[in-house]
């Protein structure tokens, strides 16, 4: 494993560093496309430390791994006495098998990965639950957000790729191949021959922001999008697109509320044009709302995995 190259600077909660039983601690990794999250709890699920480092995704999947994991063990290590660690829960993009993952196009060699064991092999613990990503968040709204008093429930990532998870009855359905909710994959009417993803996501729209000569990419697009003018009709092509498949899964689930994550659904244009949208076309529209963990989301869901994993958790 190669080393982090500079030292850390550990976000400590204020007053966490001692709080951890000494029962055990839990560990959450919350892989990304574009950035990383590790984050050290308590039994209560309660962050005693955490950290983001970039991805940089283009240097490759070995890389990101390393970086992570050495992270994560300096942060085990920094934050105090706290007996061991018991449990990790692993947050990645895409469909996680024990020799692989599918459907993580975003960082090459992702799907060579196998997480659980590198995660075992690297920190010593037994305990190694994986999801998806954004499944990883929607546990999150469902045990300690938005969707605890909401049933079905539809969580929405719109970050550097998009895709939903669905919520039943205090679980989230993963499908019968762990892909339930890659709507990223749905062929476009808008614009043919292609799929979701290429057409609204952070990736996406970067790229637009780029062929329309803004900088600053999806943020500054949405920036400009504010008046009318060609950045303004560019988006608004591609929100109706992304309208298109949600009002879809809306009308098949008739989610009680949809909760946006991700880094593109803090733009307050996108949440009012999509919610526009859904209430034109839907005979009972969702409460449409942006989730209250900014982009802890999915590092809490890994943490939850992780408690929910320990014997003695219920």
């Amino acid at each position: 494993m190669r080393g982090l190259g500079s030292p850390v600077e550990v976000r400590v909660e204020p007053g966490q560093r001692d709080a951890s039983p000494s029962g055990g601690r839990l560990l959450g990794i919350d892989f990304g496309g574009t950035k990383m999250a590790v984050g050290v709890a308590d039994l209560q699920g309660r962050l005693l430390a955490r950290e983001r480092v970039p991805t940089y995704a283009e240097k490759g999947a070995v890389q990101a791994l390393d970086r992570a994991l050495d992270l994560a063990a300096t942060l085990v290590g920094q934050t105090g006495p706290g007996g061991p660690l018991l449990a990790a829960g692993v947050a990645s993009p895409g469909v996680v098998h024990s020799d692989g993952v599918d459907l993580a196009p975003n960082v090459p060699g992702w799907d060579r990965l196998r997480l659980a064991d590198a995660v075992r092999d690297r920190l010593g613990v037994t305990l190694v639950p994986v999801a998806n990503d954004l499944n990883a968040a929607a546990l999150a709204e469902l045990r300690l957000g938005a969707l605890r008093d909401a049933d079905p429930g539809l969580v929405v990532g719109l970050g550097t790729g998009v895709a939903a998870a669905v919520t039943v009855g205090g679980r989230v359905v993963a499908g019968q191949h762990g892909a339930a909710g890659e709507i990223g994959y749905a062929p476009t009417g808008g614009f043919p021959g292609t799929m979701l993803e290429s057409v609204f996501s952070g990736r996406a729209l970067d790229q637009l922001a780029g062929s329309l000569g803004i900088p600053g990419g999806a943020a500054g697009l949405g920036a400009h999008a504010a008046t009318p003018g060609p950045a303004r009709d560019a988006l608004l092509a591609r929100v109706d697109e992304l309208a298109r498949h949600l009002a879809t899964c809306c009308l098949l689930l008739d989610p009680r509320r949809v909760v946006l994550v991700g880094g593109v659904a803090g733009s307050d244009l996108i949440r009012g044009l999509l919610a526009d949208r859904l209430a034109e076309v839907l005979p009972h529209p969702p409460e449409l709302v942006l989730s209250g963990f900014a982009d802890d989301a999915a590092l809490l869901g890994a943490v939850t995995m992780a408690r929910e994993a320990v014997p003695t958790y219920q």
